[in-house]
Order: structure tokens, then sequence, then C-alpha cells
């Protein structure tokens, strides 16, 4: 049975005059349970400052799917994140944005956020709340600033209402922009794949005699690092992926400047990767076969490989008999959260 959390408002009407001069309807946000699935880690986003409402999670969505958040208002996080996809850009390896801009890295898939504590592919952003702004403002991706959104969206006689509605203050702001984005993405949880179901014993689910053996497999060459049932220890590590010359991506280093942190990227989730191709950083990889195949024969010494990866004979990669590659495949595919990639609640409007 899963845990939730449950969010109580206590709601003052002679507070809600100060934020909602005009409106005669009290201020009465409709709490929304943030579920805790019991094969989960704990949550590490704080509730408290940013509590789930109907309203905020409607105005989240909204904003998520408007192009107005674009210098050209027709770039919206939905462009570059497709939820029948878990919300990455389908067969695009690198981010589309305003103006035929192309970025440097693969869109990463949008679930379970409530669950993790840095955001991006080296951690550039420490807070759900401030991810946003990083593609918001790239100049390849969606080029535009919180003010000109803002302003934007005060002229939208359905912003300004679904605004006070949504937040105690009511006003549309760059800060409640971006909490009602995260509204929306808090809701984003992904945990009723056949492997879920079959970890909770519900629906006397089963697996198959190959996705058990891809489950062994799995468990004693890719769990240290793909750990717990996010299927991510949320490290950043370099798996000696050839240098892309044309981006010269230097991962976590670009954050910090930390040598140490050369070419070190954040391990992904690997819920729903049938869906989420291409793979890695820059979208290189078209297939899972591809990638397994680079772990056991592709991986080359840039110099700051992650030892954990390096074999007895001291070169790097994870031995893999074409058996195994078939079996962890097999197994892969039980984490696709098919209610997930169809949850109307998701969908646009």
């Amino acid at each position: 049975m899963e845990k939730k959390i449950v969010l109580i408002f206590v709601c003052l009407t002679s507070f809600w005059s100060c934020g909602h001069d005009g409106l005669e309807d009290e201020y009465m946000p409709i709490a929304l349970q943030v579920e805790l699935p019991e094969n989960f880690p704990e949550i590490q986003y704080e509730l408290g400052n940013n509590p789930v409402t109907q309203q905020g999670f409607e105005l989240g969505k909204k904003l998520f799917y408007d192009g107005r958040l674009s210098s050209n208002n027709s770039i919206p996080c939905a462009f570059c994140h497709e939820q029948a996809f878990a919300f990455t850009h389908h067969g695009h390896t690198l981010s589309h944005g305003v103006n035929g801009g192309i970025g440097f890295r693969n869109s990463q898939p949008l679930q379970n956020l409530a669950y993790f504590s840095e955001f991006m592919w080296d951690g550039a952003a420490s807070h759900l709340d401030l991810q946003p702004i990083i593609p918001i403002t790239s100049e390849l991706e969606m080029g535009e600033t919180l003010s000109g959104i803002t302003e934007k969206l005060k002229e939208d006689p359905y912003y300004r209402q679904q605004f006070a509605l949504a937040f105690y203050d009511g006003e549309i702001s760059g800060e409640n922009v971006l909490k009602a984005l995260s509204q929306f993405m808090l809701m984003m949880v992904s945990s009723n794949s056949k492997y879920d179901k079959y970890v909770r014993n519900e629906e006397g689910v089963t697996l198959s005699e190959i996705e058990l053996q891809g489950q062994m497999v799995f468990q004693d060459k890719c769990a240290s690092c793909h750990a717990t049932d996010l299927f991510t220890d949320q490290s950043y590590r370099n798996t000696g992926l050839p240098v892309n010359p044309k981006l010269d991506d230097k991962g976590r280093f670009r954050v910090l400047e930390n040598p140490s942190d050369l070419y070190k990227f954040k391990v992904p989730s690997l819920r729903n990767v049938e869906k989420s191709f291409p793979y890695m950083h820059d979208g290189r990889f078209a297939t899972l076969e591809a990638v397994l195949d680079f772990y056991d024969s592709g991986m080359v010494d840039n110099g700051n490989v992650d030892e954990s990866l390096r074999r007895t004979d001291g070169s790097f990669g994870i031995s893999l008999t074409e058996g195994e590659k078939g079996q962890l495949v097999a197994f892969l595919k039980t984490l696709t959260d098919n209610e997930f990639l169809n949850d109307t609640r998701f969908a646009e409007f």
C-alpha cells in the first residue's frame, strides 16, 4: 500500500483579502497528494515551502505547454519534453530551441523529480524550482527572461485569474511561475511499471524467466550506479565515452571547474528507458543494445574514467555476453510505466 503525503490547508479569509483585491470568492486551494510509493527512497523536495494544490498544478500544466515562455512565443517546455517518451525530445539527439537553435545536450526525462536534489546532466540546478531558469534563459533553447514571461502573462485574463487562485499573494511573478511549474512536475511520479508491481507483490504480477535473469545481471553489473528503485544513485561519473569533438562537453567540470569532475555526467534514472531514446548526454546511441555494446567494448580511457568500471586486466568496461545483453534489455523494459506515459493529468489541455 502506498504511503502518501496529505497536505492540509487552513485558509483564513482575513489573510486572503490582502492578495486578492476585487475578488469575492475566498482563496480556497484544493490540496493534492504527492505519492510516496513504498519501494521509493525518501522524497527530497520540501513540500512545505510549495504545497501542491489543484490550482497550482493546473497553472503549472498550462505554463508547461505555453510557448509564451520562450522569446518567440512558440517553444514551450513540452517541445523538448513529450509525455509519450517519458517527457524527452523523441528522435532528437540534442535539444532544439528558438530560431533554429540547437543545444548541446540530450533532453532528460521528467519523472520522479520530487526525489532528486540536483538537476541537469551536470547538476547545475540545485533545486527543482530553479531548474527551469536554465532552459528558459538559454539562447539556444527558449531565449527568454522571467521578467519577459511575467509581462506577457499579465496581459492574459486567464493567467491573472489563475495566479490569484493558485497563490496566496496572487501575483504573476517569476517566483510563482517557477513554483507552479514545480507543482506540475512534482506530481509526475512514475511508479507503476511491471517491475514496481512485481516488487510490491501487486496483482499477482510475475517476471518472465528472461526478465528475472536480466534482473540478476543488472544487480550484479549495473546496480552500483543505477541504485535504489529510482535506478540512479544520483552521482556524477565519467563512463569513458569518447569525447564528441563538435561539443567537447566537459560535463560537471563546467559547473565547479574541478579537474576531478572532467567529463562526469549525472547517472540517469533508467525508468521508462525503453521510451527515452536516444541515450547518453549527447544522444549518441539510438538503442539499448548500442548502449550495452558500448559498456562491453566501447569505453576509452580519457584520463578520468570511474575506477568502478576498470576491469582486472586494467581496461575499462563491463563484460557482457550477448545472452546477458538480451536479458538486460528484457529487464529494462519492465521499467516502462505505461500508466504514467498515458496519464491524462499530464497531457496538454
